[in-house]
């Protein structure tokens, strides 16, 4: 098996320190106005530069990397904090490689981009830690009131754009802390919890309340947000992994993605052996393979059913998992786990690819008579998750629970006029700034909504 471009987690005595070895530290201070001066300062005053222009949270990139040229990180951090409340979260997930940093003049030219979420980094975590308030304008509270479901990154930019507007904003989550995926699901070696209090900490002083450990669940936790609230934002993103099972899937040494993620953050690794299999594609599946490397397996070998040409993972999680020594097999599908009290090896079959899906992938389909036996200690199941359906199905005027929620494109409102929605589950799975941009589109739908003529009588300010 090749070496790995990280040092292994030595769990023995701090596990959190050995797992959250981060892909890509803070700059030192000294390389931030070195960094900082690379940028090209592109843009004009008719069209963004491509850096903002790639950016679904619209910050203006060179805005805020001129201030830190000139020493001004209070002015930088307003600038990225005034479009994307979680800039310093995004600053470590943001998957720049295929947006701002992609889109930079300098990569086009051949030469290294600016790295800009590093440099988003240096600005909102020394702000952050200076525990500067916000610098956004209040209006006066208008007498409107606004449900949030989920503190993720969709709920919580929902919140930071209605806030200063005059909207008194209540989050709701069942979770213990805020962040939703980027807390729970996102893997350590990007994030564990830091910033996310700090950020939640600045939604509070701009009036945000938060009612974490509460879930809203049931018909008549929903009945109470609509009596009480003028319009609900549903940011709730997506649920537990896909229900995929396999004949003897109950041995101990099968995980879920999730629970395993979550573990981790949580410091409480579970066990993955020697040899661990991990089945999927996606940017899930890459996360789960590099952290069980980093948890002392020799050899991690990623299972997907088509070729590499049609993994949903991005390009680069990909090869930098090759390059830490994931293994990958192609065409490869498994149908059974082998073993008696804990998994011993796990059957697979070979398949081939057919005529395009509806996504426009190839249908994988089973080659007769192919299958083998591969000997695994574990086996991490990363298929993706399921939509909420039970949720959904509680809220009046919404169809399709088992597909991504309704909605208008513009405004964020569901079919139901006083619902709005955003993040994975309105797009199946997205980026964490994605999930930003559904917020901030959402908040400015109910501004319209309830400040205008189609808002029922009566709910335009008490």
């Amino acid at each position: 098996m090749a070496g790995g471009t990280f040092a292994r987690a030595d769990l023995s005595a701090d596990p959190m320190a050995a797992l959250a070895q981060e892909l890509h530290p803070a700059l030192a201070d000294a390389q931030v106005p070195y960094e900082a001066e690379r940028c090209l300062d592109c843009g004009s005053q008719t069209a963004p530069a491509p850096c903002t222009a790639a950016c679904p949270a619209g910050i203006d990139v060179p805005g805020f990397i001129r201030s830190l040229a000139l020493g001004d990180y209070l002015r930088a951090a307003d600038l990225i904090f005034a479009e994307n409340p979680l800039g310093g979260s995004c600053a470590r997930v943001c998957p720049t490689e295929v947006l701002c940093e992609a889109a930079c003049v300098l990569e086009r030219e051949g030469r290294r981009p600016v790295r800009i979420a590093q440099l988003q980094r240096a600005a909102t975590d020394r702000v952050l830690l200076s525990g500067a308030p916000p610098a956004a304008i209040h209006l006066p509270h208008n007498g409107l009131r606004v449900a949030v479901v989920g503190a993720g990154p969709a709920g919580m930019a929902c919140a930071a754009t209605l806030a200063p507007l005059g909207y008194a904003v209540t989050i709701y989550d069942s979770r213990p802390e805020v962040g939703g995926l980027v807390r729970y699901a996102i893997a350590p070696y990007r994030q564990v919890r830091e910033p996310l209090p700090q950020e939640a900490d600045r939604l509070r002083a701009m009036g945000v309340q938060f009612q974490l450990s509460t879930p809203v669940e049931t018909p008549e936790d929903l009945a109470l947000l609509e009596r009480e609230y003028d319009a609900v934002f549903l940011g709730i993103g997506l649920g537990a992994d896909q229900d995929v099972s396999y004949p003897g899937d109950g041995l101990e040494g099968v995980y879920e993605s999730l629970p395993f993620i979550e573990a981790l953050k949580e410091g409480r690794p579970l066990p993955v052996g020697r040899c661990v299999a991990v089945v999927g594609g996606g940017n899930t599946a890459m996360d789960v393979a590099r952290e069980a490397l980093r948890l002392g397996a020799e050899d991690v070998l990623v299972l997907y059913r088509r070729t590499e040409a049609e993994m949903p993972a991005f390009r680069h999680e990909v090869v930098e998992a090759m390059e830490d020594g994931v293994r990958f097999s192609w065409l490869t599908l498994p149908v059974r786990v082998n073993g008696e009290g804990r998994i011993a090896s796990v059957t697979c079959q070979r398949m081939e690819l057919g005529d395009p899906d509806a996504s426009g992938r190839r249908r994988p389909r089973p080659v007769p008579g192919s299958e083998f036996d591969l000997p695994v200690d574990t086996l991490i199941k990363a298929i993706g998750q399921q939509y909420r359906k039970e949720f959904l199905g509680r809220v009046g005027g919404i169809s399709a629970p088992d597909a991504p929620v309704a909605i208008d494109q513009t405004s964020g409102q569901t079919e139901n006029p006083r619902f709005f929605a955003g993040g994975d589950a309105v797009n199946g799975g997205g980026t964490v700034v994605e999930a930003v941009a559904h917020g901030k589109r959402a908040a400015l739908g109910i501004d319209s909504y309830l400040r205008g003529p189609d808002c029922p009588q009566g709910r335009r300010g008490r």
